[in-house]
Protein backbone atom coordinates (compact mmCIF):
# COMPACT_ATOMS: atom_id res chain seq x y z
CA UNK A 1 0.00 0.00 0.00
CA UNK A 2 0.80 3.52 -0.57
CA UNK A 3 -0.33 6.81 0.41
CA UNK A 4 -2.03 8.72 -1.94
CA UNK A 5 -2.31 12.96 -1.57
CA UNK A 6 -5.14 14.36 -3.39
CA UNK A 7 -5.43 18.22 -3.59
CA UNK A 8 -8.92 18.78 -4.75
CA UNK A 9 -9.26 17.69 -7.98
CA UNK A 10 -6.10 19.86 -9.37
CA UNK A 11 -3.43 17.15 -8.06
CA UNK A 12 -3.05 13.58 -7.17
CA UNK A 13 0.19 11.89 -5.65
CA UNK A 14 2.18 9.41 -4.51
CA UNK A 15 3.29 11.25 -0.95
CA UNK A 16 7.04 9.75 0.42
CA UNK A 17 7.62 12.21 3.05
CA UNK A 18 6.05 13.52 6.45
CA UNK A 19 2.27 13.33 6.71
CA UNK A 20 -0.15 16.30 8.13
CA UNK A 21 -3.68 15.30 8.45
CA UNK A 22 -4.46 19.03 7.63
CA UNK A 23 -2.02 21.94 5.45
CA UNK A 24 -2.86 24.32 8.50
CA UNK A 25 -0.40 21.89 10.76
CA UNK A 26 1.96 23.42 8.55
CA UNK A 27 2.09 26.75 9.65
CA UNK A 28 4.54 28.98 7.85
CA UNK A 29 6.39 28.09 4.34
CA UNK A 30 8.93 29.34 3.78
CA UNK A 31 10.16 28.12 -0.15
CA UNK A 32 14.04 27.68 -0.60
CA UNK A 33 14.43 26.77 -4.14
CA UNK A 34 12.74 25.25 -6.76
CA UNK A 35 14.69 22.48 -9.40
CA UNK A 36 14.80 20.31 -12.11
CA UNK A 37 15.92 16.71 -10.92
CA UNK A 38 14.51 15.02 -14.59
CA UNK A 39 12.08 15.10 -17.59
CA UNK A 40 9.32 16.80 -16.25
CA UNK A 41 10.03 16.00 -12.51
CA UNK A 42 10.88 19.43 -10.51
CA UNK A 43 11.94 19.58 -6.89
CA UNK A 44 10.80 22.10 -4.51
CA UNK A 45 12.83 22.43 -1.16
CA UNK A 46 11.07 23.92 1.81
CA UNK A 47 10.95 24.55 5.39
CA UNK A 48 7.52 25.04 7.46
CA UNK A 49 6.35 25.66 11.37
CA UNK A 50 9.06 26.12 13.77
CA UNK A 51 12.33 26.28 11.35
CA UNK A 52 10.58 28.52 8.59
CA UNK A 53 10.17 30.81 11.41
CA UNK A 54 13.41 30.47 12.92
CA UNK A 55 14.46 30.41 8.84
CA UNK A 56 12.35 34.14 8.55
CA UNK A 57 14.14 35.43 11.97
CA UNK A 58 17.77 34.86 11.31
CA UNK A 59 17.30 36.65 7.44
CA UNK A 60 15.53 39.48 9.28
CA UNK A 61 18.59 39.64 11.69
CA UNK A 62 20.65 39.84 8.74
CA UNK A 63 18.70 42.54 6.85
CA UNK A 64 18.83 44.50 9.93
CA UNK A 65 22.97 44.34 9.90
CA UNK A 66 23.29 44.92 6.31
CA UNK A 67 20.86 48.06 6.91
CA UNK A 68 23.40 49.27 9.85
CA UNK A 69 26.21 48.95 8.00
CA UNK A 70 25.01 50.94 5.54
CA UNK A 71 23.80 53.98 6.89
CA UNK A 72 20.81 55.60 5.71
CA UNK A 73 19.37 52.65 3.25
CA UNK A 74 16.13 51.40 3.53
CA UNK A 75 15.85 47.35 3.74
CA UNK A 76 14.61 47.97 -0.14
CA UNK A 77 17.17 49.60 -1.61
CA UNK A 78 19.99 47.71 -0.28
CA UNK A 79 20.56 45.56 -3.33
CA UNK A 80 21.23 48.89 -5.50
CA UNK A 81 23.13 50.67 -2.70
CA UNK A 82 25.17 46.96 -2.58
CA UNK A 83 25.62 47.35 -6.64
CA UNK A 84 26.75 50.98 -6.24
CA UNK A 85 29.39 50.57 -3.32
CA UNK A 86 30.80 47.03 -5.49
CA UNK A 87 31.53 49.20 -8.46
CA UNK A 88 33.39 52.59 -6.28
CA UNK A 89 35.09 48.86 -4.91
CA UNK A 90 35.86 48.03 -8.53
CA UNK A 91 37.06 51.75 -9.55
CA UNK A 92 39.41 52.21 -6.98
CA UNK A 93 41.20 48.86 -7.32
CA UNK A 94 41.41 50.10 -11.53
CA UNK A 95 43.08 53.54 -9.84
CA UNK A 96 45.15 51.78 -7.69
CA UNK A 97 46.35 49.42 -10.20
CA UNK A 98 47.41 52.54 -12.57
CA UNK A 99 49.29 54.07 -9.55
CA UNK A 100 51.19 50.96 -8.86
CA UNK A 101 51.80 50.64 -12.56
CA UNK A 102 53.02 54.32 -13.44
CA UNK A 103 55.19 53.93 -10.13
CA UNK A 104 56.60 50.45 -11.55
CA UNK A 105 56.97 52.54 -15.00
CA UNK A 106 58.44 55.48 -12.89
CA UNK A 107 61.35 53.04 -11.21
CA UNK A 108 62.13 51.08 -14.15
CA UNK A 109 64.18 54.04 -15.86
CA UNK A 110 66.52 53.82 -13.31
CA UNK A 111 66.77 50.39 -13.64
CA UNK A 112 69.07 51.60 -17.08
CA UNK A 113 72.02 52.00 -15.02
CA UNK A 114 71.83 49.24 -13.08
CA UNK A 115 72.27 47.19 -16.13
CA UNK A 116 75.17 44.38 -15.50
CA UNK A 117 77.78 43.91 -17.84
CA UNK A 118 78.36 39.98 -18.94
CA UNK A 119 80.54 39.95 -22.16
CA UNK A 120 78.13 42.08 -24.69
CA UNK A 121 75.54 41.74 -22.51
CA UNK A 122 74.08 44.08 -20.47
CA UNK A 123 71.48 42.37 -18.27
CA UNK A 124 68.74 44.31 -16.47
CA UNK A 125 67.55 41.55 -13.68
CA UNK A 126 65.41 43.24 -10.83
CA UNK A 127 61.90 42.25 -9.24
CA UNK A 128 59.64 44.63 -8.98
CA UNK A 129 57.17 46.02 -6.68
CA UNK A 130 54.37 43.40 -5.88
CA UNK A 131 51.22 44.15 -7.83
CA UNK A 132 52.25 44.91 -11.16
CA UNK A 133 50.63 42.64 -13.13
CA UNK A 134 51.87 40.27 -16.54
CA UNK A 135 50.97 42.74 -18.98
CA UNK A 136 52.85 45.61 -17.15
CA UNK A 137 56.18 43.88 -16.65
CA UNK A 138 55.69 42.75 -20.54
CA UNK A 139 55.48 46.33 -21.36
CA UNK A 140 58.50 47.62 -18.58
CA UNK A 141 60.57 44.95 -19.87
CA UNK A 142 59.95 45.75 -23.67
CA UNK A 143 60.38 49.13 -23.18
CA UNK A 144 63.46 48.80 -21.65
CA UNK A 145 64.87 46.46 -23.92
CA UNK A 146 64.54 48.65 -26.82
CA UNK A 147 66.82 51.31 -25.19
CA UNK A 148 69.69 48.73 -24.35
CA UNK A 149 71.67 47.54 -27.00
CA UNK A 150 72.78 44.24 -26.42
CA UNK A 151 70.43 43.86 -23.39
CA UNK A 152 68.72 40.96 -21.45
CA UNK A 153 65.61 42.11 -19.57
CA UNK A 154 64.27 39.58 -16.49
CA UNK A 155 61.73 40.87 -14.46
CA UNK A 156 59.28 39.68 -11.38
CA UNK A 157 56.78 40.39 -9.47
CA UNK A 158 54.13 38.76 -6.89
CA UNK A 159 50.62 39.38 -7.74
CA UNK A 160 47.51 37.58 -5.75
CA UNK A 161 50.53 35.66 -4.00
CA UNK A 162 51.99 34.26 -7.13
CA UNK A 163 54.91 34.78 -8.99
CA UNK A 164 55.35 36.49 -12.66
CA UNK A 165 58.35 36.05 -14.68
CA UNK A 166 59.02 37.89 -17.83
CA UNK A 167 62.50 37.81 -19.80
CA UNK A 168 62.86 40.12 -23.33
CA UNK A 169 66.07 39.45 -25.04
CA UNK A 170 66.67 41.78 -27.82
CA UNK A 171 68.22 40.70 -31.51
CA UNK A 172 72.72 40.95 -29.87
CA UNK A 173 71.88 38.97 -27.22
CA UNK A 174 70.14 36.46 -29.60
CA UNK A 175 72.86 36.25 -31.87
CA UNK A 176 75.23 34.99 -28.79
CA UNK A 177 72.44 32.17 -28.13
CA UNK A 178 70.73 33.98 -25.31
CA UNK A 179 66.81 32.72 -25.42
CA UNK A 180 63.84 34.18 -23.37
CA UNK A 181 62.20 31.03 -23.23
CA UNK A 182 65.13 29.46 -22.12
CA UNK A 183 65.57 31.84 -19.12
CA UNK A 184 61.87 31.91 -18.32
CA UNK A 185 61.74 28.00 -18.32
CA UNK A 186 64.51 27.80 -16.25
CA UNK A 187 63.89 30.12 -13.57
CA UNK A 188 60.05 28.87 -13.12
CA UNK A 189 61.00 25.72 -12.53
CA UNK A 190 62.39 27.05 -9.25
CA UNK A 191 59.54 29.19 -8.45
CA UNK A 192 57.68 25.85 -8.32
CA UNK A 193 55.65 26.72 -11.86
CA UNK A 194 56.19 26.75 -15.65
CA UNK A 195 56.44 28.92 -18.56
CA UNK A 196 58.02 30.06 -21.73
CA UNK A 197 57.75 31.50 -25.15
CA UNK A 198 59.57 32.95 -27.88
CA UNK A 199 63.02 33.89 -28.20
CA UNK A 200 62.61 37.61 -27.54
CA UNK A 201 60.54 37.36 -25.26
CA UNK A 202 58.83 34.79 -22.36
CA UNK A 203 56.50 34.69 -19.44
CA UNK A 204 56.34 32.44 -16.42
CA UNK A 205 56.18 32.43 -12.97
CA UNK A 206 55.60 30.04 -9.67
CA UNK A 207 54.12 30.11 -6.22
CA UNK A 208 57.25 30.14 -4.41
CA UNK A 209 58.14 33.77 -4.22
CA UNK A 210 60.73 32.83 -1.70
CA UNK A 211 62.55 31.25 -4.09
CA UNK A 212 62.91 34.41 -6.18
CA UNK A 213 66.26 35.51 -5.86
CA UNK A 214 67.54 31.77 -6.27
CA UNK A 215 65.37 32.01 -9.75
CA UNK A 216 67.48 35.25 -10.85
CA UNK A 217 70.91 33.29 -10.18
CA UNK A 218 70.30 30.09 -12.20
CA UNK A 219 69.04 32.98 -15.03
CA UNK A 220 72.40 34.68 -14.30
CA UNK A 221 74.17 31.95 -14.80
CA UNK A 222 72.63 30.36 -17.62
CA UNK A 223 73.48 33.70 -19.66
CA UNK A 224 76.57 33.91 -17.97
CA UNK A 225 77.42 30.04 -19.58
CA UNK A 226 75.29 31.06 -22.82
CA UNK A 227 77.19 34.49 -23.67
CA UNK A 228 80.87 33.97 -22.29
CA UNK A 229 80.71 30.04 -23.24
CA UNK A 230 81.86 28.60 -20.02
Amino acid sequence: QVRVVSVGDWARELCGGTHVSRSGQLGVVKLLSESSIGAGVRRVEALVGADAYSFLAREHLLLSSLTELIKGARPEELPERISDLLQKFKEIEKELAMIKTAAAISDSKKLIDTALKIGKIKLILTRMSDGVSGDDLRSISLNLRNQVPGSVVVLASVQDEKVVLVAAVDQLAQSSGIKAGALVKSGSEILGGGGGGKDDFAQGGGVEAMKIDSAFNAIKELIEATATGK
